[in-house]
């Protein structure tokens, strides 16, 4: 009986060690985007100068049909 009650509260320790990890890296931890993801950076890829010209051409061919 005690082996069991012993095997519960590791498991449910180890549950609440994972999740207070994942909030805490979600809140305290910035990688080095920026992002509060975690991704690895996806969100630093993005180029916002091609994005714009892209839009601005778009919006030039609609406005010629």
């Amino acid at each position: 009986m005690i082996l069991q009650y012993t095997i519960i509260a590791l498991l449910f320790l180890a549950a609440t060690f994972y999740v207070g990890r994942i909030f805490w890296r979600a809140f305290f931890v910035k990688t080095a985007s920026g992002c509060a993801k975690g991704c690895g950076g996806a969100c630093s890829t993005i180029d916002v100068d091609r994005l714009q010209r892209t839009i601005e051409t778009a919006t030039a061919r609609a406005a010629a049909k």
